[in-house]
């Protein structure tokens, strides 16, 4: 879908019947730019130069607070700053134009490319109105890279409920797509579910909040605490790649890790990076639900004979609750490609 927003419409020299062009992709005019090749992320480069976001499309971070998805995304930005690109920085969650410019000075992103709003914009929009304005403002811009931060702060603006998916769907087609259609990366920093058994599934709220997703979802676990002067450490793990070019680059776990990112405060310069993760390097915190690991639920149904047949019959053999059961369930479809 993504490459009908930058084709033109079709032209043949006889139109078929039943054929409207501005419908459809010109897929001559894809053809004859050269090799087609599937969509690889570009952005928040891994040591080996591998990325982890998607350009013109929806990413997101999601974590504990303080697990450090900002400076992850920041850290991204500056990057695209050094390369000439240009960033947006829609702070929702009352970080302030101070912290963040800092934050970004500290990395060692010029004055002059700050000032300049060709390169570089940051908004505190506090309602629906001034939102419109920034989206209106980004499609004639059209950003390299965009952070909104955060998504639990987005939706009270156009009065939408977080477990609603309905509203989760408005809010997304005008104050966060449109960023993606102008051609941005854009990064979604998001709270993480705080029940056991819904941890494992991603962000509080809806699960549209998953499915919306047309690049990566990651998640960010603290490992060493982020603080002044010394700087701090955190695990990337995969939730989710709609187009695998970022899993291509990870173990062949459900969840595999991305990598670790480091951050170091040297005398207020601070410089930071992800390292990729080395041949049988699993996370640290492995995601649990209530209280056992993926591994351990795959090796409950492993047991089972016959093997397991849905997630009813996961929840009287194993006696189990429906979360755990589900997730299991939803793991060993997974494992033994099924589809769900």
């Amino acid at each position: 879908m993504q490459a009908t927003q930058h084709l033109s419409a079709v032209t043949v020299p006889h139109k078929p019947a039943g054929f409207t062009p501005n419908l459809y992709c010109n897929v001559r005019e894809l053809l004859e730019r050269g090799p087609v090749e599937p969509p690889a992320p570009e952005y928040g480069s891994r040591t080996d130069e591998v990325g982890i976001f998607y350009k013109g499309m929806v990413n997101s971070l999601i974590g504990d607070p303080e697990s450090g998805k900002t400076w992850i995304a920041l850290t991204a930005a500056s990057e695209v700053l050094f390369t000439g690109g240009s960033v947006l920085v829609v702070d929702l969650d009352h970080n302030g134009p101070a912290a963040t410019v800092s934050r970004l000075r500290a990395f060692g992103v010029p004055e002059s490319t700050l000032i300049d709003p060709e390169r570089f914009r940051y908004t505190e929009a506090d309602d629906s109105t001034s939102m419109a304005g920034v989206v209106a403002d980004a499609l004639q811009w059209r950003p390299d890279f965009t952070v909104i931060d955060s998504v639990g702060e987005l939706l009270p603006m156009y009065g939408a409920n977080s477990n609603s998916a309905d509203d989760f769907t408005r809010v997304h087609s005008v104050a966060i797509k449109p960023f993606a259609i102008a051609g941005s990366s854009v990064v979604l920093i998001d709270h993480q579910a705080k029940g056991s058994d819904s941890r494992s599934f991603g962000a509080t709220g809806t699960a549209a909040k998953k499915r919306a997703i047309s690049g990566t979802l990651l998640r960010v676990t603290i490992d060493e605490p982020f603080t002044p002067g010394s700087g701090g450490s955190a695990e990337i793990t995969l939730v989710k790649d709609r187009h695998g070019g970022l899993r291509a680059h990870c173990a062949k776990d459900r969840e595999p890790l991305v990598g670790r990112f480091t951050m170091t405060d040297t005398e207020g310069a601070l410089n930071a990076w992800i390292r990729p993760a080395v041949d049988g390097e699993r996370p640290k915190q492995s995601i649990k639900v209530d209280g056992a690991t993926g591994e351990q639920l795959l090796a409950a149904l492993d047991k089972l004979n016959p093997p397991p047949s849905s997630v009813r019959d996961i929840k009287v053999r194993c006696t189990w609750g429906t979360g755990k059961a589900s997730e299991a369930w939803r793991m060993w479809q997974e494992r033994e490609g099924v589809a769900a």
